[in-house]
């Protein structure tokens, strides 16, 4: 019954996005990093339009059971049904107790991905990264209720608290934007907001502002060597960025950049950071997510992006994600349903190439018993992670910070289990 209505949502969604014509603008899909037009995470996953309406509100009741007291999105009485939260999503569950010692299952790969069951995914977590200074431990129930949230749960597990996306890192070329803009032509039927919306995506650069957030994680942990005082560690930080000519030296010392590992729970916990710096590590995670979110603004921009939000600043690379409300794009056409996020976890992987790095991600929440069905895991190359969906038209890298006597960011990830 499952799999049969699966395969029936994919089709009709699909029809949407396969009969609208033969060069399809940007509210059909959208280009990846490597060339090749990406679809809607609808399409992809074979999802329904109620499914989606179900994950966004989920991921909206995530954010609120992660971080309380942070307003949740806030839509226009004129919003679309498909943006409006359900009155109720009751059928995600949290996946049960897995015993410590039960080794995973093989995954399945395919594609440069590879993917299995958060049941299975769980088993893997417990064996490769649960360990607390040195010692396997079991996810505890608090864990496993994160955990089921979907793409966001699988960051949330590992870095600790909710992400809260505050230093965010991406690369934009705004020559690549103007040039663009003033030399090419839109396409076929395409409206100036989809072009210019289109032309906005194209100039950022993922991989690009992934390494952006590799150098500058780099540069706090060695900060955060021998420095036992957040004071030393600040003074670290800012003379290496000082012998670097960094940009970042430059902000305000009450900035996101500068107060990030006081404002990192762990940090301050006693099993944790403790207060001591050296105890701590700087991380990554990614998330896509839409740019058009401002409710007040232009509809146009809404469906078809919004180039001028969400871009990085000139040097420091920094995004300033303060008004992310995880709004999901608009719809342009009948039948289209948009996700408002996607989350990747990637840790502190030491791999020089980013494309042999893995990406570690949800498909939606966990709900074994409905029609959407149990959470999958994916484990992505990056390749595969940054190209994204039409659902999105921004990434940005994030860097966080989690204890060392935690395994949730080790050196090297294996893909999948054998």
């Amino acid at each position: 019954m499952y799999k049969r209505r699966r395969f029936l949502a994919f089709a009709t969604v699909g029809a949407v996005v396969c009969t609208a014509g033969f060069t399809p603008s940007l509210s059909q899909a959208a280009s990846g990093g490597d060339g090749v037009e990406k679809g809607s995470y609808a399409v992809t996953h074979g999802l329904t339009a109620d499914d989606v309406k179900n994950i966004n509100a989920l991921n909206d009741r995530a954010l609120a059971f992660g971080q309380p007291g942070k307003p949740p999105a806030e839509l226009p009485p004129s919003a679309s049904a498909p943006f409006r939260t359900p009155d109720s999503v009751d059928d995600r569950e949290t996946p049960p107790a897995e015993p410590l010692d039960r080794m995973p299952d093989a995954y399945r790969a395919y594609g440069g991905r590879a993917t299995t069951v958060v049941n299975n995914y769980i088993r893997k977590w417990q064996q490769v990264y649960s360990h607390r200074d040195g010692k396997r431990q079991q996810m505890t129930a608090e864990q496993r209720e994160s955990l089921s949230y979907g793409c966001v749960g699988v960051t949330w597990v590992n870095s600790g608290p909710y992400p809260t996306n505050k230093l965010a890192f991406a690369s934009f070329d705004e020559n690549k934007y103007k040039n663009d803009l003033k030399n090419t032509s839109p396409r076929p039927n395409e409206t100036r907001a989809e072009f210019e919306g289109r032309i906005a995506k194209a100039s950022f650069d993922e991989g690009k502002g992934f390494k952006r957030a590799r150098d500058v994680a780099s540069i706090m942990n060695k900060a955060l060597e021998n420095a036992h005082d957040e004071g030393t560690y600040l003074g670290n930080l800012k003379t290496d960025l000082t012998n670097k000519n960094d940009a970042l030296l430059h902000e305000d010392s009450r900035s996101n950049f500068y107060s990030a590992l006081r404002n990192t729970p762990s940090f301050k916990e006693r099993d944790g950071g403790n207060y001591d710096p050296s105890k701590m590590k700087a991380v990554i995670y990614s998330k896509h997510f839409w740019s058009g979110q401002d409710q007040r603004g232009s509809s146009d921009k809404r469906k078809y992006g919004d180039p001028e939000a969400f871009r990085p600043g000139q040097g420091t690379g920094l995004v300033d994600m303060s008004k992310d409300r995880s709004i999901p794009r608009s719809p342009a056409n009948p039948g289209e349903s948009w996700v408002n996020f996607d989350y990747g976890w990637f840790g502190a992987q030491t791999a020089a190439d980013g494309d042999k790095t893995t990406w570690t991600h949800g498909d939606h929440y966990h709900a074994p018993n409905s029609d959407l069905g149990p959470m999958h895991v994916h484990e992505s190359t990056f390749r595969k992670w940054s190209a994204g969906y039409a659902d999105f038209d921004r990434g940005t890298y994030v860097i966080t910070f989690i204890p060392k006597s935690w395994n949730t960011a080790p050196a090297e990830v294996q893909q999948g289990w054998s």
